[in-house]
């Protein structure tokens, strides 16, 4: 049977946080995508992953990730990332996309690091 994964969304200091918890593959990507696209759809383009519950991720799971971040500077907001185990973290560094992606250790700092930068 196929795990789907599970998306919380909160919102702290107009930033959407999504707790994700599961599998990051193929058949979860799509709804990721879904998700994210909601909350640009409202206007909300500042935008960060909590991925502390995902244990795997393969490359559709990547290639959602990349698609998403592109989406959000489309919108003229902002992708961070947190938490990620250190399976996902070692994936992140083979492919070089720890260099694509603002990666925070926790959700606290890559909530902090919004105030950091200037809003249009």
């Amino acid at each position: 049977m196929e795990e789907t994964m599970d998306i919380k969304v909160s919102e702290k200091a107009r930033i959407n946080i999504l707790a994700l918890s599961g599998k990051l593959d193929l058949a979860n990507a799509a709804k990721l995508k879904d998700q994210v696209k909601e909350l640009l759809n409202a206007q909300k383009n500042l935008i960060h992953l909590d991925m502390k519950g995902v244990d795997f991720i393969n490359s559709s799971g990547l290639g959602a990730l990349v698609s998403l971040l592109k989406e959000v500077r489309i919108h003229k907001g902002r992708l961070t990332l947190s938490d990620l185990a250190p399976y996902v973290n070692e994936i992140f560094e083979i492919t070089q996309l720890s260099h694509v992606f603002e990666i925070f250790r926790n959700v606290d700092e890559a909530v902090a690091s919004f105030d950091a930068v200037p809003t249009a």
